[in-house]
């Protein structure tokens, strides 16, 4: 079946703009509120990101970062952020589009999201955990189409 929808594409910008909520959050203070640390997973050479080139040399593919305590300029925009990290006490100024985050995790509130390419479009998909693979529906609700997909009655959801 077709998605002329996109959730797809709808969904990968819905949990990027969570994630640009949670820098704008933790750019207001010099650290995220109360027990809140993001690890940030980017990949490395994706268009827009700028970093040294010592960094992409040692971190080719992806680099994780911490944005914990010790960061400066946190700046967060519509496309991309920007932050100061030291790397072996040297600070180093570095820009990541939102595109190029291939995960992001909070682990002060179990939160993770995890970005990935497909390989149609080089584009990037959210990847969510299934909840169950049990249909959710009543008996006898279901009923198989010639293609194979299942089809599920909504009238045991509506309110009577």
């Amino acid at each position: 079946m077709t998605d002329y929808i996109g959730y797809d594409a709808l969904t990968q910008a819905a949990m990027r703009g969570v994630v640009r909520e949670a820098l704008r959050e933790a750019a207001k203070g010099s650290a995220p509120p109360g027990d809140h640390h993001f690890y940030v997973t980017f990949r490395s050479k994706a268009p827009g990101v700028k970093i040294p080139d010592h960094l992409i040399e040692q971190f080719p593919e992806e680099m994780t970062i911490v944005v914990q305590h010790q960061y400066w300029d946190l700046e967060v925009h519509e496309g991309h952020f920007e932050i100061v990290l030291k790397f072996n006490r040297i600070p180093q100024h570095l820009t990541i589009p939102y595109n190029a985050i291939s995960r992001f995790v909070d682990p002060a509130v179990n939160f993770g999201v995890n970005f990935e390419r497909t390989a149609a479009a080089g584009e990037a998909e959210i990847v969510a955990p299934a909840l169950d693979d049990a249909p959710i529906a009543a008996e006898d609700s279901e009923a198989p189409t010639a293609s194979g997909e299942t089809v599920v009655s909504l009238d045991e959801f509506r309110r009577k």
